[in-house]
């Protein structure tokens, strides 16, 4: 572990060494130098500065970049075979920040993305059905943010389509009202942080899970913020969520996925979104 506040690192690290014995013994180091972090095989950033009150989008993006500036060129000196895993917010337009900063192969950039949406999109569904999170398969896509799209075509439980018992799934014209569950999970997010001040838990779990796929190579289908111009029409450089496959180089493979009209356009207006508080920063 690696941070700027000598004396947090210390209480984090003496944490994680304490718990080491439950985790399998791991040697466990921490030092405000990067150099500790030499030959990595994965590398998480978390690195970033909090919103105050009042500041636009883009001057958050500004300050997070000044500080991908300074760490992750050192960063990569030490580890340039390294998966970098994104997980400081806005995950999609630092994750594009760091790819430009590290100069790494695309697969080598990932951000953590909609795992996490996707995760309560599944959950939603699930408890609304009684039956287990993990036998509900679903994808949000797009932006980790208010422009995010549910994949509403691609949800399904033991191989039965949602779409084709419910045709208008998602719609404002579904009686059964399921899209509300997609405009819970952007909510959920700043619930989580309004009631405990900060969000910690279930991300850590869903960032635990990419690094596990990289780890030991699974190439383990999983939605993250990656390069997609070229995908569903988009012409910007911008990284965004879609379903991709991950082992132990980062991504190995961005899935093509068949999607709705309506849910391509949404992914566009997604793309746009991001891109019109990008295009303002330079790298």
């Amino acid at each position: 572990m690696v941070d700027a506040f000598p004396k947090k690192l210390e209480g984090e690290g003496l944490d994680f060494v304490h718990g080491s014995v439950f985790m399998g013994d791991p040697k466990i180091e921490y030092d405000t130098d990067f150099c500790v972090t030499s030959n990595s095989r994965v590398v998480v950033i978390a690195a970033g500065v909090r919103p105050v009150k009042g500041e636009t989008r883009l001057d958050l993006v500004q300050r997070n970049m000044e500080i991908m500036k300074s760490i992750i060129p050192p960063l990569v000196s030490y580890s340039p075979n390294a998966v970098y895993v994104v997980v400081s917010n806005p995950v999609d337009i630092l994750s594009w920040i760091i790819w430009k900063l590290s100069g790494l192969p695309t697969h080598q950039v990932i951000g953590s993305g909609t795992h996490l949406d996707s995760a309560r999109f599944r959950y939603l569904i699930a408890d609304r059905l009684g039956i287990a999170p993990t036998s509900v398969h679903g994808y949000i896509i797009g932006e980790h943010g208010d422009s995010q799209v549910p994949l509403w075509s691609g949800v399904n439980v033991a191989g039965v389509q949602f779409r084709d018992i419910i045709p208008n799934i998602g719609l404002d014209t579904d009686d059964e009202k399921w899209n509300d569950i997609s405009k819970e999970v952007v909510r959920l997010g700043a619930m989580v942080r309004c009631l405990k001040g900060y969000s910690n838990t279930a991300v850590g779990l869903s960032v635990g899970n990419i690094v596990s796929a990289i780890l030991h190579n699974t190439q383990a289908i999983i939605p993250v913020s990656t390069l997609v111009k070229g995908h569903h029409d988009v012409c910007h450089e911008i990284f965004l969520s879609l379903p991709c496959a991950i082992g132990e180089n980062g991504i190995t493979q961005v899935i093509r996925m068949r999607i709705t009209e309506l849910e391509k356009k949404l992914f566009q207006v997604s793309a746009n979104t991001v891109y019109n508080v990008q295009k303002d920063l330079k790298p």
